[in-house]
């Protein structure tokens, strides 16, 4: 399953930092996040839950830059 989420993140490096963040995350599939559009695109593993996987994904994320926003 894919999901597109719409985030704010200040920098290009930092998205950067976000998706490889984001891509360790377990039930991650593969994550893109594009800073121009300022949009994260995330495939799951199959038998993931999108909702319990986010709450990782915005964990992690915010380590790399606390001031993100990734709207569930």
């Amino acid at each position: 399953m894919k999901k597109t989420y719409k985030i704010e993140v200040d920098c290009a490096n930092c998205a950067d930092k976000m998706e490889c963040a984001a891509a360790k995350v377990a039930g991650v599939e593969s994550v893109t996040v594009n800073f121009m559009t300022q949009k994260m695109i995330v495939s799951f593993k199959d038998g993931s839950e999108p909702s319990d996987v986010m709450k990782e994904v915005v964990k992690a994320c915010k380590k790399v830059e606390d001031d993100c926003e990734i709207y569930l």
